[in-house]
């Protein structure tokens, strides 16, 4: 089972503009829905949530205690922040069933280095951050390594198709996507450099425009 994280929350009856006062004493306002439960307005200390959420990212099973003995299991669905610091603004949570499948994204972490990069030949390059999976809470891990030491070639390429996770797991994601790919390291080279030279082609075909312009504009006043 993957792990609950506690959190601990208490009702707001306070909404609308009077929450900046919330703010200010070091709350901050969150609201938890889900399809089978009425939304509920809910308040949490700043540094509690900015621990949890450190840990728990988007994909974690957050366990809420909301002092009523329910049991409410969440995960995060969406943060605001205030623009210019950064703070807390408001946060999302969503009630899940522990029953019914849900989809989620889980991040793909890689693993192990190539041979082949290590000879300075090739280049490794990532390909998704995340993929879409349908799976139950109770499955739910919290990010799926890709071992790429098995690239041994250039232009080998890893893709979700190669993903391997189990009848517990409904790939959603498109399983042509790329994952990872060993690339030569001419093909960076070129690739960085393509930009600057097609931005002075472009510069120079504007000035001998103008210059063109200014011509034309000349032999017009003779």
């Amino acid at each position: 089972m993957a792990e609950e994280i506690l959190l601990t929350v208490k009702p707001r009856e306070i909404v609308g503009k009077q929450v900046r006062a919330l703010r200010r004493e070091g709350w901050i306002p969150l609201s938890v829905y889900g399809a089978h439960v009425q939304a509920r307005n809910m308040q949490v200390e700043e540094r509690a949530l900015r621990q949890v959420l450190n840990k728990a990212g988007s994909n974690r099973l957050i366990r809420l205690d909301t002092g009523d003995g329910g049991q409410h299991v969440v995960i995060t669905r969406e943060i605001q922040r205030e623009p210019i610091s950064g703070k807390f603004w408001h946060v999302d949570f969503m009630e899940i069933s522990m029953t019914e499948k849900m989809e989620i994204d889980i991040p793909i972490s890689l693993q192990g280095t190539p041979p082949i990069t290590k000879t300075g030949e090739g280049l490794l390059i990532h390909g998704l951050e995340a993929v879409t999976v349908r799976v139950l809470p109770t499955d739910l891990i919290p990010e799926i390594v890709v071992d790429v030491s098995g690239l041994l070639n250039l232009n080998d390429a890893l893709h979700v198709s190669d993903l391997k996770l189990g009848d517990k797991f409904e790939i959603l994601t498109n399983p042509e996507e790329m994952l990872a790919k060993v690339i030569p390291v001419k093909e960076e080279v070129v690739a960085t450099e393509a930009p600057v030279a097609t931005a002075e082609v472009e510069v120079v075909g504007k000035a001998k425009k103008e210059e063109e312009e200014a011509e034309g504009e000349a032999e017009a006043k003779k």
